[in-house]
């Protein structure tokens, strides 16, 4: 089942309304555009969108909206060789930043837990 959610309502056009896979889609792609980051969780990588499709990338991602504040929990796996902490902290902000710039929702936390460290051959 899809939550939507109230993003604009203007009483003299209209309103508009964004499915909670939406934005786990928005945050599934800004985690994977960051350097370091192998995968989402279930091997889905930013080069298999284009042949899997969109909904796909939002496996790996668990986005709550609650009263226009997002809270979203991503599982990735990293590359090998590059730092956990610093990948981590430019996935959270490319994500944020994502997020909060496509839709306008506050987003008062990025959670990433790392499932798995990739050898650079296997992508």
């Amino acid at each position: 089942m899809r939550d939507t959610y109230t993003i604009y309502d203007d009483q003299t056009i209209g309103k508009v309304q964004i499915a909670d896979e939406v934005v786990a889609i928005i945050a599934g792609l800004a985690a994977t555009e960051v350097e370091g980051v192998a995968s989402m969780a279930g091997n889905i990588t930013n080069e298999l969108v284009g042949k899997l499709g969109m909904k796909n990338l939002s496996k790996g991602v668990k986005v709550d909206v609650l009263e226009n504040v997002v809270c979203v929990n991503l599982n990735l796996n990293l590359e090998y060789g590059y730092s956990i902490p610093e990948t981590c902290k430019k996935v959270q902000e490319k994500v944020k930043t994502a997020i909060e710039n496509m839709t306008g929702l506050e987003v008062s936390d990025v959670n990433i837990s790392i499932a798995g460290v990739a050898l650079e051959e296997e992508k």
